[in-house]
């Protein structure tokens, strides 16, 4: 035994036991050799251990974690540190009624909790001040991979009439260093209320598009068909044109509630409402109904009748309820080609009250009190005096008398304006590919599509073979999952092709100003070919180059980065075989859909731009 432990343990024995060791320290020390002060070290730790000897019988206590306090965190060093980072990159948190958190943020506060991993989850979200549930939450989680890229100091000024160089290059840093890609309004709040720079929502967005740092959203242009009715909409006199539309109506009858498809033909002349039909769905034989209400009211047929473009509206029952009046299509996107509807429809809405009935008579006496109110409403309509028509009414209007030349002029614009239309249809339809049509027709009996006078069909032969078969995809996708909206019809699946032929133009105009400017070396490129360079020549294996491109391509902040991504994804995967380049892809759209930092239709976009360079089908 050490001289040190010996001597210790008589000093705590001489306490207990005094007859049995020598009576002095000195005495004791002397016996023993060891120093004095060591000696009475290893007392207290033999008197602190003996005390651990003798404990309770059962299960010991279970010590529980102490809760820290907020306002006083115990490690100050946490504390420190990520207040410094915040404060080298604002607007990476936002608190509110919801907090929110950049993934840079998210990042760091991943790293920091590694470096100390002997602190308790309790006192480092306290240090830090963030919801322990957060915490746990972000730990679970993949850590995401944030490159954070500088603005460019050699950007050329904006115009002369732009802010100045400093105000600019403080502006271009401040949108780098957030999380803005989805708040704009908030981004241009804190310019000018924490940055003191006086700049209006138009030149904050005209500066971040001229450096490539946020492109905003445009609207569409005019539609393919609207040359034919370009201007105001022509009318000639009562009973010349009637105009027809649906709406979804209401009726609460003994507290249970009933939707009904309200079908009315309005006169385009006088405003007049000549025809209303009540059906459980809008259909052919709501139209035909309504149509015949509208002979029965005032005597005669239209030269025309103008519906919108909802297959059940264009039916051969519609053609022969209709004999010589000719159906005139509306303008595809624009409501206004038939506002004499939907402004009486409006009208009935707000002028109306809520038709909520208790009674316990069945279904069918819903119907007839919603036919009746209709017709009250519109008949006294008709009735009433219009201050900007001379005080007439609707049925003078109407009745108004009309000279032969009238008919025949408007019954010869009617026919020239059918007649363009047709052109227009013919001329689509002799460009459709035949194997496109028979593809396209397999697809609309697959999926129950009406279509009758292929006027859906035709429009979307016209987009590329690409489009259609990722369009089709899509639409097919949607109804196994069951998440189409109610009531759709082919006219949806000409928007999903609409919506993927725009995206699909984009991808290859930015494909080509990539290939340009690494032709030319464009030094905004350059640190991105170097990075790309440096993934490839790595010694990891193909699958990590191909999730670290992948990485760097989810945080791509311009449209020509995400492209300089694509391309080296898709250029490590082509020379692999068949089952594994499938497999390979299918784990980077795995990758993609994790990051859940982009938006439902980002990640979409980014995973069809990687297929169709993997699997190009022209």
């Amino acid at each position: 035994m050490r001289p040190q432990i010996a001597a210790g343990l008589l000093l705590a024995a001489r306490s207990v036991a005094p007859d049995c060791v020598p009576k002095t320290v000195d005495e004791i020390l002397a016996t023993t050799g060891g120093s004095r002060s060591r000696a009475y070290e290893m007392k207290d730790a033999i008197d602190a251990y003996t005390e651990t000897l003798a404990r309770p019988i059962g299960r010991p206590r279970k010590e529980r974690p102490r809760t820290p306090d907020p306002a006083t965190p115990s490690f100050p060093n946490l504390t420190l540190e990520v207040l410094r980072f915040v404060t080298s990159r604002v607007g990476c948190v936002r608190r509110g009624a919801r907090a929110r958190y950049a993934p840079c943020y998210r990042r760091f506060v991943v790293e920091l909790r590694e470096r100390n991993a002997d602190v308790t989850d309790e006192e480092f979200a306290a240090a830090i001040d963030l919801p322990r549930g957060t915490l746990e939450d972000w730990l679970r989680g993949a850590r995401p991979v944030v490159t954070e890229q500088v603005a460019n100091a050699d950007a050329p000024p904006v115009t002369e009439h732009d802010a100045t160089q400093a105000q600019t290059e403080t502006l271009l840093a401040a949108w780098n260093t957030g999380t803005w890609n989805h708040d704009f309004t908030g981004f241009c709040t804190h310019v000018r209320r924490d940055l003191r720079l006086e700049l209006g929502r138009t030149m904050i967005a005209n500066i971040l598009f001229a450096h490539g740092m946020r492109t905003p959203a445009r609207r569409a242009g005019r539609s393919r068909d609207e040359d034919a009715l370009r201007g105001a909409f022509e009318t000639f006199f009562g009973g010349a044109q009637w105009v027809g539309d649906g709406k979804q109506v209401e009726v609460v009858l003994d507290g249970r509630r009933y939707r009904f498809n309200l079908e009315l033909v309005i006169d385009a002349a006088s405003g007049a409402a000549v025809g209303i039909s009540v059906r459980d769905e809008e259909d052919s034989a709501a139209v035909v109904e309504a149509v015949q209400h509208g002979v029965e009211t005032t005597g005669a047929a239209p030269f025309a009748l103008l519906l919108d473009n909802r297959p059940s509206n264009h039916t051969p029952e519609v053609d022969a309820a209709l004999g010589d009046t000719m159906r005139i299509r509306a303008t595809p996107e624009r409501p206004q080609n038939k506002a004499h509807c939907e402004g009486a429809l409006g009208l009935f809405a707000q002028k109306a009250p809520p038709i909520e009935v208790d009674t316990r008579n069945p279904r069918e006496h819903a119907r007839t009190i919603l036919q009746l109110n209709t017709t009250t409403f519109w008949r006294a309509l008709n009735r009433a005096p219009r201050r900007d028509r001379g005080g007439k009414s609707r049925v003078d209007l109407y009745t108004q008398p009309v000279t032969p030349e009238q008919r025949e002029a408007a019954l010869a614009a009617l026919r020239d304006r059918m007649r363009k239309q047709e052109l227009a249809r013919e001329t689509r339809a002799a460009r459709i590919d035949p194997t496109m049509r028979a593809l396209l027709d397999d697809a609309f009996a697959k999926h129950n599509l009406l279509d009758p006078e292929r006027h859906v069909r035709d429009a979307i032969a016209c987009y590329p073979r690409d489009i259609v078969v990722d369009a089709l995809a899509i639409y097919a996708g949607k109804r196994a999952a069951g998440t189409l909206p109610d009531g759709v019809d082919a006219r949806y699946l000409l928007g999903i092709v609409r919506n993927v032929h725009h995206v699909h133009e984009a991808d290859f105009i930015t494909d080509a100003l990539v290939r340009e400017r690494l032709a030319a070396r464009d030094h905004f490129l350059a640190p991105l070919v170097r990075e790309r360079d440096e993934i490839l020549a790595g010694e990891r294996d193909l699958a990590a180059k191909l999730l670290a491109l992948i990485d760097r391509l989810v945080v791509a902040e311009r449209a020509v980065d995400r492209c300089v991504w694509l391309d080296a994804a898709a250029a490590l995967v082509a020379p692999c075989s068949h089952d594994e380049r499938v497999a390979l892809a299918k784990r980077a759209a795995r990758h993609v859909h994790s990051a859940f930092e982009l938006t439902p239709r980002d990640r979409d976009r980014l995973e069809r731009s990687l297929l169709h360079r993997l699997w190009p089908l022209e």
